[in-house]
């Protein structure tokens, strides 16, 4: 569920009571433990966590105007929701993250990198802070490098400089200039008078 606040504080302020405080409280812990780089943003209608264009030019290849993600926070219609592109595919940090969040005794409700829950209760915030605070942006950049798709790999490299094309002379045009050049000479052959003999005097 995407809110349209264009700022963090204005999106706290439209979630219900038990849910500000739940997201607020998440949130404070990310900051707290967020890298030096990250910059907290609004992205895609949740709190967003990502590497800054001035950090990281290319930005987010499936949309390069966006800043890349790495952690997002929001209230969903049905629960709210923790967004950990840093477990997505770095497979180290996610076997970690399962096995700390466990260890803790609370369900873990997780897709790829996506972890759900309802209360604040259900959140081990000790586990959260230390997963944000594991991967600092220089990683997270190589390792976003290294795992995204071969096209944009390929929009994000320099362009090579274009040749100037060569003209080439067709064979038509060729052809048609011969053509035009014997018609000339064959015109200019008809019309030429042939030269007439002056008849030699009888002696």
């Amino acid at each position: 569920m995407q809110s349209k606040a264009a700022t963090v504080d204005a999106y706290l302020k439209s979630l219900p009571e038990d849910r500000r405080a739940a997201i607020g409280a998440i949130r404070g812990v990310i900051r707290k433990n967020l890298p030096r780089g990250y910059a907290e943003t609004m992205q895609y209608g949740m709190i967003g966590y990502n590497v800054p264009h001035s950090i990281y030019p290319d930005g987010y290849h499936c949309d390069p105007r966006q800043p890349l993600p790495f952690a997002s926070l929001a209230s969903q219609k049905n629960h709210m929701a923790l967004y950990l592109m840093c477990i997505y595919g770095m497979e180290s940090h996610r076997a970690w993250f399962v096995k700390a969040w466990e260890a803790t005794g609370k369900k873990l409700d997780m897709g790829k990198g996506c972890v759900r829950f309802k209360r604040l209760e259900d959140v081990p915030l000790e586990v959260v802070g230390e997963a944000i605070a594991r991967v600092p942006v220089k990683e997270f950049v190589e390792y976003y490098d290294k795992s995204k798709p071969a096209s944009a790999k390929k929009k994000s490299a320099k362009p090579a400089a274009k040749k100037a094309p060569v003209k080439k002379t067709t064979k038509k045009a060729v052809t048609k200039a011969t053509a035009q050049k014997t018609t000339k000479n064959a015109a200019k052959k008809v019309t030429k008078k042939p030269a007439t003999r002056k008849k030699s005097s009888a002696r």
